[in-house]
């Protein structure tokens, strides 16, 4: 089992520094997620949020391959449906290209309805749009020139003189339900979301439905995790923080019946429960904002993941060890627990068994 490090650059008005020490402590984070032997450094992005969720990955990802030798590096995920394919080709080649192969491109529908009004996208269109985005970015790398007329895209002659080093690049995609894991594995793309084993499903068949070979396909997961010497310290640290990224994220979900069935428990109807109880009471529920959040003692932890790694096969999982608005002194502090306690773990355990 690999472990990632996923770093989400926001800094909420709550707790709000100075952006440029904010952007720098990710970086160091970065840097110390090689020493401390993880596998990735992923990113995200989000526009327009009042949290400054960092909106381009590009130039932070530049900027930790040049601090760094060895550790992976990629976007997760990459709002694709609001952003121009080929210039998402041409960054990404030449990321690829100053990190000497060692960038993994994930690419999701994402996007809250008030990100897609500003970028002028029909919310409904998301998927379709990323899901073309991708045909085309994987065309720039594969074909000396080409004419795409597409439902969304028109382009004419399209030479890419700037190729990635790896061959053939690493292109993965977000999905979560049948049809979304049905188009993912389609479309032969890693999966960059790691559903329960009999959702999966849909994702292997499709893939030896185009002739892929499942097990030469990667699977990661991201979940929130924060971990202390004891389990109420942890929850101590992170609680405040933890309920600042639920209220976010539900509101930018609210109007997604599908993602906020993922996100939020259901209730005796059946239905999504977005309420969040207060602080002090949120640790008796465990919630986190994309499920369960692992939170507590390196042996409470290691617990939580083997419950997870049980139903939900996977190669990668990628804790976001650093909430939004913590003290980096206390992200720093978890990161060190993890490495040292946690994943040794798990050194030898085969997540797709």
């Amino acid at each position: 089992m690999d472990f990632g490090l996923i770093l989400i650059v926001r800094n909420p008005p709550k707790w709000h520094r100075p952006d440029h020490e904010v952007y720098q402590s990710y970086i160091d984070n970065a840097v110390l997620g090689e020493k401390l032997g993880f596998s990735h450094i992923w990113t995200s992005e989000h526009h327009f949020m009042e949290c400054g969720w960092s909106p381009s990955q590009f130039p932070i990802l530049a900027t930790i391959a040049a601090k760094t030798e060895r550790i992976r590096i990629g976007t997760l995920i990459y709002l694709l449906a609001l952003h121009n394919p080929i210039q998402a080709a041409e960054d990404a080649a030449t990321v690829d290209i100053l990190s000497n192969g060692r960038l993994d491109f994930a690419a999701g529908p994402g996007g809250s309805p008030n990100e897609c009004r500003f970028f002028g996208i029909p919310y409904g269109e998301r998927r379709s749009r990323m899901h073309e985005g991708l045909a085309l970015i994987r065309r720039c790398f594969q074909e000396e020139g080409f004419d795409h007329n597409g439902k969304f895209y028109q382009f004419k002659n399209v030479r890419m003189t700037t190729r990635p080093v790896q061959k053939p690049f690493p292109l993965w995609v977000a999905a979560f339900g049948p049809k979304a894991l049905t188009e993912a594995g389609a479309g032969g793309y890693h999966l960059a979301a790691t559903p329960p084993a009999e959702m999966q499903k849909f994702y292997d068949d499709a893939l030896r439905g185009a002739g892929h070979d499942p097990r030469k396909f990667k699977r990661s997961m991201h979940q929130i995790v924060h971990v202390a010497e004891t389990t109420e310290k942890a929850w101590d640290e992170a609680e405040p923080h933890v309920h600042y990224y639920i209220e976010k994220h539900y509101a930018m979900i609210e109007s997604d019946r599908l993602l906020r069935s993922s996100a939020a428990p259901l209730n005796a109807s059946g239905q999504p429960d977005m309420t969040i109880p207060p602080v002090g009471e949120l640790r008796k529920s465990g919630r986190g904002p994309y499920g369960p959040a692992f939170i507590g003692s390196p042996e409470a932890v290691i617990k939580q993941l083997e419950d997870l790694f049980r139903n939900h096969p996977m190669d990668e999982m990628s804790p976001s060890l650093g909430l939004p608005g913590m003290d980096p002194k206390i992200a720093r502090n978890s990161m060190e627990l993890f490495a040292r306690e946690v994943m040794p773990h798990f050194k030898n355990f085969n997540g797709r068994k």
